[in-house]
């Protein structure tokens, strides 16, 4: 099957990287299935674009039933890239709430698992396909004030790291890419005194995840890539 033919399913889809990724694939002649959790953020996003999945990656029940009827019509998916995920920051390890910890591990690494449980069945099913997930730079070690993000975005490198080690003999690639800071109006404003030259832009960030995403990657497995910015 070629690229241009291929159904692409993308989480997070209404965040500034979701919309990046979303565009560069409808370029590249894919057919798209955008899920956010938010349905009036889909809408505002893409309009009336069809293909937007309104689910809760946490609800593993819920999201299998919203997309059930959006892969029948599709025939199948071809491509998964994982981008749904979240951030927060300032609470030192001995001072961090059990509230933190469970939001972190559930948004950074238990989506991922129940995304996993939806859409691995269907590519085996179908021959196979590409799974692409979003860890962090930051995951590589850990830092002051981040030790449950750091933690939760190691933990969705091991899963990645695991998925591959399972499914590679059975026609799935799965790889992470690992974004330093990402160039986005939101982190423009909460850094207003960094150097946002130096970052990572969402598009150049979305070209990695679609070459991991195609059959040119064919023979990539179980890589954590570093996409780090201008040097």
């Amino acid at each position: 099957m070629t690229d241009t033919a291929r159904t692409i399913l993308i989480t997070g889809a209404a965040g500034h990287l979701g919309r990046a990724v979303a565009a560069r694939a409808r370029a590249q002649g894919a057919r798209l299935l955008l899920l956010d959790r938010d349905a009036s953020a889909l809408q505002r996003a893409y309009g009336d674009a069809d293909g937007q999945v309104a689910a809760d990656l946490l609800d593993r029940a819920g999201l299998a039933a919203a997309l059930a009827p959006h892969i029948e019509r599709a025939g199948r998916v071809d491509a998964l890239l994982h981008i749904a995920g979240g951030f927060r920051m300032g609470e030192a390890v001995h001072e961090t709430t059990g509230a933190t910890w469970d939001f972190l591990m559930d948004l950074n690494a238990r989506s991922l698992i129940h995304v996993a449980a939806v859409l691995v069945p269907h590519l085996l099913a179908h021959g196979g396909g590409r799974i692409v997930t979003v860890g962090a730079g930051a995951a590589l070690k850990g830092g002051a004030q981040m030790g449950a993000y750091a933690a939760s975005k190691s933990a969705l490198i091991r899963l990645t790291e695991s998925m591959s080690a399972e499914l590679k003999g059975r026609g799935v690639n799965v790889n992470c890419v690992l974004p330093s800071i990402i160039d986005t109006p939101d982190n423009r404003a909460a850094m207003p005194d960094a150097d946002a030259g130096q970052w990572v832009h969402p598009d150049a960030l979305a070209d990695v995840m679609l070459f991991l995403a195609s059959d040119a990657a064919r023979a990539v497995h179980g890589a954590a890539i570093p996409v780090s910015g201008l040097v």
